[in-house]
């Protein structure tokens, strides 16, 4: 990989875990209005249509075969199964907490990744992932006090598991451009939360607050489309267990909007949490002496 690469992926990299450290919060925000898995279908079919229109616009050719079918399983795993249950839990978590439970992706990205044979499970990575988490807690301790409801836990931990299992998949997968594969996969997911919410009973109904737009539209333009374009480049690009370090980068800027926006206060734990995390994500992802196994025979770079 050339510097020039190199840099751009870590560019990719920041730029999309501070867009993703939105999310949470905007999520919590959509959820006083829309039901879950009704307001997670909204999202990714406005947002799908976005990448359906890019990839008219670029003229470029959707899937087919092998790479369709593969696409439609990403988009299964990635957005309905993750989705439907992280905007559960988020109907009774708080985003700290919820970030706490995503913050689990990359030690549960390493495990699959091994159990699948794609990586060999390396004492750095699997020390600067617990120094990092370590550091996601100490952030969000007030977040861990008093009664948090069992299945929303229940809940985050398994979204937190399909989005790295996700992550493992993709590299895998036959090389599709980042646009169309989201494409593809934002429509099938969207199609199974449509259908979930429909067999739940859910509320159908457009948001009517302020607010609620604003969250939704953010989930949908950069929450969704830019985050998720940035997420595959960074994947075709590093090792799954690498790319996922995003998830200890972006409650950083989570915790940061929540104190914001809902008034939580700024303490030492805070600030000590957030440098645990930024040396956690330096010793097991971006130190220069990690290497960065190649990708699976057959999966190749995708073009940008």
């Amino acid at each position: 990989m050339d510097s020039g690469n190199d840099r751009a992926t870590l560019a990719a990299f920041f730029v999309g875990a501070a867009l993703a450290g939105a999310n949470a919060v905007a999520v919590r925000f959509s959820n006083r209005e829309l039901d879950p898995l009704w307001g997670a279908a909204f999202r990714f079919a406005l947002a799908a249509v976005i990448f359906i229109g890019l990839a008219a616009a670029l003229r470029l050719a959707l899937p087919r075969g092998r790479a369709f079918w593969g696409a439609v399983l990403w988009g299964v795993v990635q957005f309905a199964a993750t989705f439907a249950l992280m905007y559960y839990a988020f109907v009774e978590l708080h985003a700290g907490f919820g970030q706490i439970i995503l913050a689990l992706v990359p030690l549960l990205t390493v495990l699959l990744a091994v159990l699948q044979g794609q990586e060999r499970l390396h004492l750095a990575a699997l020390a600067g992932a617990v120094l990092a988490v370590g550091g996601v807690a100490l952030m969000s301790s007030a977040s861990l006090h008093g009664s948090v409801p069992f299945l929303s836990v229940l809940a985050g931990l398994g979204g937190a598991f399909c989005f790295a299992e996700a992550a493992v998949l993709v590299r895998v997968l036959p090389p599709v451009h980042p646009i169309t594969m989201n494409a593809v996969g934002m429509v099938a997911g969207t199609a199974v939360l449509f259908l979930g919410a429909l067999v739940t009973g859910e509320t159908l109904e457009l948001p009517q607050g302020a607010a609620t737009w604003t969250a939704v539209l953010y989930l949908v333009t950069f929450g969704s489309v830019a985050v998720f374009l940035l997420y595959v480049y960074v994947l075709r690009r590093w090792a799954a267990s690498r790319a996922a370090y995003a998830f200890l980068f972006s409650p950083i800027v989570s915790l940061a909007l929540s104190a914001w926006l809902d008034d939580e206060p700024v303490t030492v734990g805070l600030v000590i949490g957030g440098v645990l995390v930024l040396v956690g994500v330096y010793v097991g992802a971006l130190r220069p002496s990690v290497s960065v196994p190649r990708p699976p025979e057959g999966v190749q770079e995708t073009a940008s």
